[in-house]
């Protein structure tokens, strides 16, 4: 285990960054952390197709007082990526694997960020395990259908309906340099805020060899999360996690009408739309930082 001292946001030993890797089920499983270990968790499920690295700044940000997980999934960042041979590509699976890793590194409670695909994932694990989420925090991460309505997963849904190799075609699109840029810059208010490090550290992972067949089978895999949303809803009912909402508005994978119906649902509501893209940490970071500590602070017991 490796650690260095992470960019100014921390407060002495917990503005360390570790590096470390744990093996479950024969993988690697890497995994950024800090904070003191005896503080309030925060655990953050990645999106696609980044990986642990979109909380490079917010970890720092909140690590004098909280402790913060970011695993990297199976054929993600810096986690093993097995063929799709040896390794099945589902919500199902990862969230199997992101179980077994809060197991093993020892989460019995904490707090849920999900971004993208990490919604899935996460509400399979809330849905399971209601006793151990605290809180949940909300980053264009969708449970509701109204939040997939819209032309960029009209593709997507059409090879749900048929898995075939011309259905794959469009969906091919979406792995390349210039989709990842987009996912990256569109809708945001200063496109030069945006390090192109994103983009440079991103696509040459999504570009190894095999990769494509991954994207391609979680694509198809998330088809089944939208069966899934009457019961991650009955959750929220039920169980009522105190909620933060930082959302940009102005993501077309998932718009802010996926936001809304979070109102629904959940009484103890936190909501923000922020005046930017499918990625908001990185244009609002600091202000997600904020509203992340007060929350924390308000709702969650240390």
């Amino acid at each position: 285990m490796k650690t260095r001292n992470n960019p100014p946001g921390g407060a002495g030993a917990a503005a360390k960054m570790a590096y470390r890797t744990v093996k479950i089920d024969g993988l690697d499983i890497f995994f950024r952390e800090a904070g003191p270990p005896d503080a309030r968790v925060v655990l953050l499920l990645h999106g696609f197709p980044t990986s642990s690295h979109m909380f490079r700044n917010l970890i720092p940000a909140l690590a004098g007082e909280f402790r913060l997980v970011a695993p990297d999934y199976p054929g993600y960042g810096n986690s093993t990526m097995p063929a799709v041979d040896r390794f099945e590509y589902t919500f199902d699976h990862l969230a199997e694997v992101i179980e077994k890793f809060t197991d093993k590194v020892e989460l019995k409670k904490y707090t849920l960020y999900v971004q993208d695909y990490g919604a899935p994932v996460g509400y399979r694990l809330a849905a399971k395990h209601p006793e151990r989420i605290q809180a949940l925090v909300v980053q264009n991460g969708n449970a509701y259908d109204e939040g997939i309505d819209n032309d960029f997963w009209k593709p997507i849904k059409a090879y749900w309906q048929e898995k075939t190799a011309e259905r794959a075609e469009p969906l091919r699109g979406f792995l390349t340099r210039e989709a990842t840029i987009w996912q990256y810059t569109h809708g945001v208010r200063d496109k030069e805020a945006i390090s192109p490090d994103n983009w440079n550290i991103d696509q040459p992972l999504l570009d190894r060899p095999g990769n494509t067949e991954i994207q391609l089978s979680l694509f198809y895999s998330y088809g089944s999360n939208p069966p899934l949303y009457p019961k991650w809803q009955a959750y929220f009912r039920q169980h009522q996690p105190p909620t933060l909402i930082v959302w940009g508005k102005n993501d077309q994978i998932f718009p802010a009408a996926g936001a809304e119906p979070y109102k629904r649902d959940l009484k103890n509501l936190e909501f923000h739309l922020l005046d930017t893209g499918h990625f908001a940490l990185e244009e609002d970071g600091g202000t997600i930082a904020d509203l992340m500590r007060n929350f924390l602070r308000k709702h969650v017991a240390r």
